[in-house]
């Protein structure tokens, strides 16, 4: 039993760090329309999750950070579904909880990421992607080769929290298609969801943030690995 408990423990961890990132960075989107705010919220509970539970499951809690830990080989593939489940999961809960907790006012959003009305969908695609392969770059340098070091948290929390202030007022500056999906649930159960909205879902916020990740993973994984 003990065991078994041992093994899952690297999976809840996965699901309560996405659910923390959704439920405080969407949630500081919804009350708060100052970007830098919205940016510090998302990049304060990130270092703070990944000082909790990096040691644990690594604190990925994001789906494009584990399919390019998965296409580096730095994660088995059993493990990477789990995590992709339950990082799915955890946005889906805070998408619930944001949805229970806060009360919606006309246009009310819940802190979705979307694009704004001037900005074109390949274009969504290209910033998701960039500000992506950065995050998970920041990952590989100070998490995975251990350049961080003691301030690892800070140096991945940070970079989240500067890409939102470069690509929030463009996209939301997502980075993570379960940051998205939360707030998506939240519509869905609001009832002002859009057919559009989940088409720039899984267009700009699942294939561009994880084809930043895979970028990410072949050049940190191939390229720019330490010496020995």
């Amino acid at each position: 039993m003990v065991t078994i408990m041992e093994e899952y423990k690297k999976y809840i961890a996965e699901f309560i760090g996405t659910f923390a990132l959704v439920f405080v960075g969407a949630g500081a989107a919804a009350v708060s329309g100052n970007i830098v705010a919205v940016a510090l919220a998302h990049g304060l509970i990130l270092a703070v999750m990944i000082s909790q539970f990096g040691d644990i499951s690594g604190t990925h809690i994001n789906p494009a950070v584990t399919i390019g830990l998965l296409v580096g080989k730095k994660i088995d593939v059993q493990d990477a579904i789990f995590y992709l489940i339950m990082q799915l999961f955890g946005g889906i809960a805070a998408g619930i909880l944001l949805f229970i907790v806060i009360t919606p006012t006309d246009g009310f959003t819940y802190g979705a990421t979307q694009l704004a009305a001037d900005v074109e969908l390949y274009q969504g695609f290209l910033i998701e992607m960039i500000l992506t392969f950065f995050l998970a770059s920041s990952v590989y340098q100070a998490a995975v080769y251990q350049k961080g070091g003691s301030i690892t948290p800070l140096i991945i929390g940070f970079t989240l929290a500067a890409a939102i202030m470069m690509g929030g007022n463009l996209t939301g500056a997502s980075l993570n298609p379960a940051r998205t999906l939360g707030p998506l649930i939240s519509q869905l159960l609001n009832g002002t969801m859009e057919l559009t909205r989940w088409i720039n879902f899984l267009i700009v916020y699942c294939g561009g943030t994880v084809s930043g990740g895979i970028l990410a993973a072949l050049l940190h994984n191939f390229y720019f690995t330490p010496e020995k």
